[in-house]
């Protein structure tokens, strides 16, 4: 096939076009131009990007905006300061003081549980005193001390749930049904393993066989001290600012008004003193169980005591 030769029009576009491709190609002549070489252009370029980066600067929007991590630990702040207010509150201060003392009493009573179950087997070795197994003597020896826990049980948990009401029972003849169960119980651990009784005798099994009644006699003991702390406990103190000592009024005092119920209590307190059912000075906690009152009033009469002679006259209402 023919190639067709170019016509006139054709050979004047493609001069011209080499003409503006080899214009292009040419080094510019600073003069002809106006200095605008590719040199400045670049420069020019920079200085404009240098201006508007001193602009930028000087806006602090940005160092305004709070980073993912700023957010996270000032949330965690407004969480940890509602908290701490919340723990401030009388309602929450006391449900937290429930909340403990159920575990404390949960835990003391499975601890006092093992304990006599720990010592079920010693006792149980001494009263069998040497049956043989499966025989009556040797069945009803296992008997002894469980019948021995669940009175002892009864007595403990009596105490326990009436300190936790704020009326601690310290009646001495309970107070003496708990030492002779608790004395029984550990001398029957004890005595097969005492110097003299035992062929040979070894301290740490002694100890041993001695670990469950310690355990016992120490929960029954320290029980109703720990729950009556709980029981006068001011949920409400560690909110309330004082300057002073105050006194607030407890439901288990039975003397209407403020006034006459404190020189009532004092007068009654008095007369305890000189009955020899309280010592001449008594603490708080005496008077409390004394008095069967709160414990912030049993405060209040014990300032009374100090500042003022018995009065022996004073009734009672």
């Amino acid at each position: 096939m023919a190639i067709p030769e170019p016509s006139p029009e054709d050979i004047s576009r493609g001069l011209a076009a080499l003409e503006r491709h080899l214009a292009d190609l040419a080094p510019t002549d600073p003069v002809r131009t106006g200095g605008e070489t590719r040199r400045v252009r670049r420069l020019r370029a920079e200085v404009a990007e240098a201006h508007l980066l001193a602009d930028l600067q000087d806006d602090d929007t940005p160092l305004l905006i709070d980073s993912a991590r700023v957010r996270r630990r000032r949330k965690a702040a407004q969480e940890a300061a509602r908290l701490h207010a919340l723990g401030q509150d009388p309602v929450m201060r006391a449900w937290q003081a429930t909340r403990m003392r159920r575990l404390l009493v949960t835990a003391a009573l499975v601890s006092l549980a093992l304990a006599l179950a720990w010592s079920t087997a010693g006792v149980q070795a001494f009263a069998a005193d040497g049956a043989e197994p499966w025989t009556p003597g040797w069945l009803f020896a296992w008997l002894v001390e469980p019948f021995m826990s669940v009175a002892l049980l009864v007595v403990v948990s009596a105490r326990a749930y009436l300190a936790t009401k704020g009326a601690p029972l310290s009646d001495r003849r309970l107070i003496r049904i708990e030492r002779l169960f608790l004395g029984l119980t550990l001398g029957m651990n004890a005595w097969p393993y005492l110097p003299g009784v035992a062929e040979a005798f070894s301290l740490s099994r002694l100890v041993l066989h001695l670990l469950g009644p310690v355990v016992a006699v120490a929960v029954v003991v320290a029980l109703p001290i720990i729950l009556a702390a709980f029981a006068g406990l001011d949920h409400a103190q560690a909110s309330t600012p004082r300057t002073g000592p105050s006194y607030r009024r407890n439901p288990l005092d039975r003397y209407p008004g403020d006034g006459p119920d404190l020189a009532a209590l004092t007068a009654r307190a008095h007369r305890l003193i000189a009955a020899g059912e309280l010592p001449p000075d008594p603490g708080a906690d005496k008077i409390r169980r004394a008095l069967r009152c709160g414990m912030d009033t049993a405060r209040a009469v014990r300032d009374a005591l100090a500042r003022r002679p018995p009065a022996g006259t004073q009734g009672e209402n």
